[in-house]
């Protein structure tokens, strides 16, 4: 007998998506030990909400993780369609700058919690793979980006521009700046 899956009432859904957004900025800002009721708390929800949804505080990470892969691809797909295929590597590479903190406290807080993070980037990383190739062609089709650079070189320029977290604004802008002026065709 098969089991029907009904799909996540309109409430459900967003609740979930609140969980998962308080959760990404709580785990990035102060760490994993922060308990599951304080996020409930913080969300707006009861802590009972949070369990429906996320069984185990690691379901909860996976969740989180999976979560901000999805919401970069889904950002750098949307970036084509409202700047145009010439500017929207560049500004995904600013928006990717710009989250490099939350990004990397969140990766610190779960690789210390004892959170597989290289077995869960398998999958997320060809994901991202995808988008950033996506960006890349629309912006070597359309005349803005060398052609003579590939996924690999960017994806390294990325983490440089990530790396810039502990920069004040202006130092990590400016490097952004000086990667994206040598990626200009």
């Amino acid at each position: 007998m098969t089991e029907i899956v009904r799909p996540m009432r309109a409430d459900a859904a967003r609740n979930r998506a609140r969980v998962l957004e308080v959760a990404y900025e709580t785990f990035a800002a102060e760490g994993v030990a922060v308990p599951i009721d304080e996020i409930a708390r913080r969300a707006g929800v009861g802590a009972g909400t949070v369990y429906r949804h996320f069984p185990t505080k690691e379901a909860l990470f996976q969740a989180v993780f999976d979560d901000r892969v999805r919401r970069i691809v889904d950002e750098g797909r949307a970036l084509v369609a409202s700047v145009g295929p010439g500017e929207a590597l560049y500004a995904f590479m600013r928006g990717m700058a710009c989250s490099g903190a939350a990004d990397h406290g969140l990766f610190d807080a779960l690789a210390s919690y004892g959170f597989d993070v290289a077995a869960a980037t398998t999958g997320a990383e060809k994901e991202f793979l995808g988008v950033l190739d996506e960006l890349l062609v629309a912006a070597q089709r359309a005349g803005t980006v060398r052609t003579d650079v590939g996924v690999a070189e960017v994806k390294a320029l990325l983490m440089v521009c990530k790396a810039g977290h502990g920069y004040d604004d202006g130092v990590a802008d400016r490097v952004v700046d000086v990667v994206i002026d040598g990626l200009r065709a």
